[in-house]
């Protein structure tokens, strides 16, 4: 039987959480069974690409035009008929709408997946009456999380008895011990003083601000700690600026982008997430592979992905003394660090592993196309 040609369409494939997922899927699917490439709408490609460049996964990149671009829509029509591809997974909502236009009048399947909500979420009127006709064409759509899937039945009018959760999967990781050791000479750590730290993004929507503030008030009440931000981004200057009003540069290390923050991770005794909004962390997973315990704030998939008093802690939204307190709480208690580390990689190998999310879209891949196209559902796990 010839292989099922799946073609996922996204805006690029530079790094990010939704540009991970696509890797993540394409390098842990059923090769005896799907034959995968990327279409991206915008360019350039991005770093991504490159990697899965070098595995011959076909990857081309148009150059979507400001406004509605109809002309795009007759780019990814053309390339669905000339590649035959028989499953148009879009992700992200507006590769969806040009990737659905562009499957009319082809014999490819539609799916979409909503990676996650920008926070304060909203959509339009007119989203709103479109998206239970663009429904009606689309085979199946999927959502990272509890908290997205909610969204798009609260915001974008999609039926919600038609919404599939389907977690994040990725690769666990594994730190370098003798990277690690140079890193933390490198760095002037001591090993008698803890390090709490987040991997990500210096965006308003990550929340720093807020981080650091219950960070200075942390340990305003006596407690010693360093704090490690890797990452870089718009809010470099706002955060650099408020360390320093804070009084914080002896206490905090701005490491800036780093390819393969996997030994920077190791180094923290706790991982922190106080993002305004997530869908489905992938830093966070990555968090959890190694056993950290995580102090996360209740937003989007968070508290979806650490269970409160479970694997970590979760405290209300942009509430800088109750984030204070639990990192003051969880460095104070050694065995609940182990708890929650123990647990959390548990949980994670569990729910969020490459397989399992490989296995639920073949699932639904194989659902979405007639009986001859099918083959039988093996697990790749």
């Amino acid at each position: 039987m010839a292989k099922i040609k799946v073609l996922h369409v996204t805006y690029d494939m530079r790094i990010g959480g939704t540009e991970q997922v696509i890797k993540n899927l394409i390098q842990g699917s059923d090769k005896n069974t799907f034959e995968m490439s990327i279409l991206c709408i915008e360019s350039p490609l991005g770093p991504f690409a490159n990697e899965l460049l070098e595995q011959d996964i076909k990857i081309q990149a148009l150059s979507r035009r400001p406004g509605f671009d109809t002309k795009l829509i007759t780019q990814i029509r053309h390339y669905i008929k000339e590649n035959k591809i028989d499953i148009v997974h879009c992700h992200q909502y507006t590769p969806y709408v040009y990737g659905l236009f562009g499957s009319f009048y082809t014999n490819a399947k539609v799916i979409f997946t909503e990676h996650g909500r920008f926070y304060p979420d909203s959509s339009s009127w007119k989203r709103k009456l479109l998206n239970p006709l663009l429904n009606i064409f689309t085979a199946a759509t999927t959502a990272i999380s509890a908290a997205t899937k909610q969204a798009l039945f609260e915001f974008e009018n999609i039926p919600n008895n038609k919404i599939q959760i389907v977690y994040n999967g990725i690769f666990g990781l594994k730190e370098d011990k003798d990277k690690t050791k140079l890193l933390s000479k490198e760095l002037a750590f001591s090993e008698h003083v803890p390090c709490i730290g987040t991997i990500a993004r210096l965006d308003p929507i990550k929340n720093h601000s807020m981080m650091l503030k219950a960070f200075k008030k942390a340990l305003d009440t006596g407690l010693t700690c360093k704090l490690l931000l890797v990452g870089d981004g718009e809010e470099m200057p706002n955060i650099v600026k408020l360390v320093s009003e804070l009084k914080l540069e002896k206490h905090v290390i701005l490491t800036g982008y780093e390819p393969k923050p996997q030994n920077h991770l190791a180094l923290m005794d706790i991982y922190l997430l106080p993002s305004l909004s997530e869908g489905t962390s992938m830093t966070l997973l990555e968090a959890m592979s190694m056993g950290k315990p995580c102090i996360v704030t209740h937003a989007g998939g968070n508290p979806e992905i650490v269970l409160d008093e479970v694997t970590g802690l979760v405290t209300p939204n942009d509430n800088e003394d109750a984030y204070a307190a639990a990192i003051v709480r969880l460095i104070n208690d050694v065995q609940l660090q182990h708890k929650f580390g123990k647990t959390g990689k548990e949980r994670f190998n569990q729910e969020f592993s490459i397989p399992n999310m490989a296995n639920a879209y073949k699932a639904i891949y194989l659902k979405c196309l007639p009986k001859n196209k099918q083959a039988p559902i093996k697990s790749n796990g």
